[in-house]
């Protein structure tokens, strides 16, 4: 039991982290949230390859093409994920004590007011 309620922090870990690193950190093409940053994907790009203005004309079309695609991918990905995630929880759930019933619970908790509050950071930053 201890070792599925291990398993499931861990998926939920990595899922979550890589959610905070597809939504937070500086990614290759943009600053925070790399494809999010739309208007600094081409302003990072530029600054790290040292492109001409007439590289970054022809440049920014291909970013703003490719940006709605990433964010796509990454929402499905997100819906694939949580749905695994419920399923594991749903199976571990019953193995599980009262006591770690309710730590479990706090964990999803903790995890969705995480995400909500991620949510609600890039409402406030218009993204």
């Amino acid at each position: 039991m201890k070792r599925n309620l291990l398993t499931f922090a861990a998926v939920g870990a990595i899922a979550l982290g890589g959610f905070a690193v597809a939504q937070g950190e500086n990614g290759a093409f943009g600053q925070a949230g790399g494809w999010h940053g739309h208007g600094f994907a081409l302003e990072k790009l530029t600054k790290t390859l040292s492109l001409t203005s007439d590289q970054q004309t022809k440049v920014q079309p291909i970013i703003d093409q490719a940006r709605p695609q990433i964010i796509a991918i990454h929402k499905d990905a997100m819906q694939k994920t949580q749905a695994v995630m419920t399923n594991t929880v749903s199976q571990i759930r019953p193995l599980l004590n009262p006591d770690q019933q309710k730590k479990l619970d706090d964990l999803q908790k903790a995890h969705q007011d995480m995400m909500n509050a991620i949510k609600e950071m890039h409402a406030a930053q218009g993204e």
